[in-house]
């Protein structure tokens, strides 16, 4: 009879013919797969972690080279050791359970991920021992590690064909801090989505981020880990930014973008800018703002200069360039012929052309 999903599927080894036109059966390769099932059933070896061959062929450009390193490194490998596993080890799906928690531990490039149940998949027909199509379904709780991120939630999906784990029904990332003393940073999000093919993650969905004295609010986070860049958006609407002094008092940035550096405490925000400290209120197409020294200077652009207003005093300034001092609540103009001690380049994506 032939078998089911739960069984491993073996089927009839090819057959040759010999000069007399009788079919002869390969005992060694019987023995071959045999010895192979047993051994994945034991869960010595884990189906996932079967490395997987290209298909012969010759030449190819260094495009097609680069998409099959990123292909390989797209595969997933899965260790369930001390738990269980079932399924159909041809076709799938297998499913890989665990009593602990983090017992499964899944590896796809530098991520990692900790989970207690796993049900692997291949595309209808596909041996699933061949990576690059697969997706892995993580549920019961997960952790994801990659460098000095950590972020767990209820579960998370990893599609290979597009090197994407989506970590959803509410997130929470910690990124621990580059330097001792610094402040870690922390996000809440309704799902993230982890890039193995970089080092970003896209955080989407109520995203509140908080770092040291700085929060922020938006609908969507792009964090690069190595660099700490984290860009801050939200359609339709403005990302905003708030810094929390010691004495109570609070700063306000609102914008289309803000990008904040959190390893040296820089923002760079544009579109529509507005920066509110205390009685002060500046406007503006760009600003900068170093929360080290409490200085923020406001650009004006294309839509009219830039604009500070104190409320107290009615004191107005409407010019190129503003200094606005959060620490001593002033403001003043500044000189365009002096150069801005800030790098709008600093606050790149990696491979992105910053203006």
């Amino acid at each position: 009879m032939p078998s089911t999903t739960n069984e491993p599927v073996r089927g009839h080894e090819p057959v040759s013919r010999e000069t007399l036109g009788q079919p002869v059966v390969r005992p060694w390769r019987l023995a071959g797969a045999l010895l192979l099932s047993i051994v994945v059933m034991l869960g010595l070896v884990a189906p996932l972690a079967l490395a997987q061959q290209g298909e012969p062929g010759g030449g190819g450009d260094a495009a097609a080279s680069d998409e099959a390193e990123a292909s390989e490194n797209r595969v997933i490998t899965i260790d369930g050791s001390g738990g269980t596993q079932r399924g159909n080890l041809r076709f799938g799906p297998i499913i890989y359970e665990h009593p602990e928690p983090t017992g499964i531990t899944a590896t796809v490039s530098t991520l990692t991920i900790l989970g207690s149940y796993v049900e692997l998949s291949a595309p209808e027909g596909e041996s699933i021992s061949r990576g690059g199509q697969r997706t892995a379904r993580f549920q019961g709780g997960v952790q994801v590690e990659r460098g000095r991120l950590s972020a767990t939630g209820p579960g998370l999906e990893y599609d290979e064909s597009t090197g994407l784990g989506i970590l959803g029904e509410h997130a929470e990332i910690v990124v621990a801090a580059a330097e001792e003393g610094d402040e870690p940073v922390y996000i809440d999000a309704d799902q993230v989505a982890f890039d193995v093919d970089t080092d970003r993650s896209t955080s989407t969905g109520g995203v509140h981020l908080v770092n040291g004295n700085q929060t922020a609010d938006a609908e969507e986070l792009i964090f690069e880990e190595e660099t700490n860049l984290g860009v801050l958006t939200s359609a339709g609407s403005q990302a905003v930014i708030t810094r929390l002094d010691e004495d109570g008092s609070r700063m306000t940035i609102t914008a289309v973008e803000i990008r904040v550096l959190s390893d040296v405490n820089k923002l760079y925000a544009r579109g529509n800018v507005t920066v509110v400290d205390g009685s002060i209120t500046s406007t503006g197409a760009i600003v900068f703002f170093d929360d080290e020294t409490g200085i923020a200077e406001v650009i004006g652009g294309s839509d009219g200069p830039a604009r500070s207003v104190d409320s107290d005093s009615g004191a107005t300034l409407v010019t190129d360039r503003i200094k606005q001092d959060i620490e001593f609540d002033f403001f003043e103009a500044i000189d365009s012929s002096v150069p801005s001690d800030f790098d709008v380049t600093a606050f790149a994506l990696r491979g992105e052309a910053q203006e």
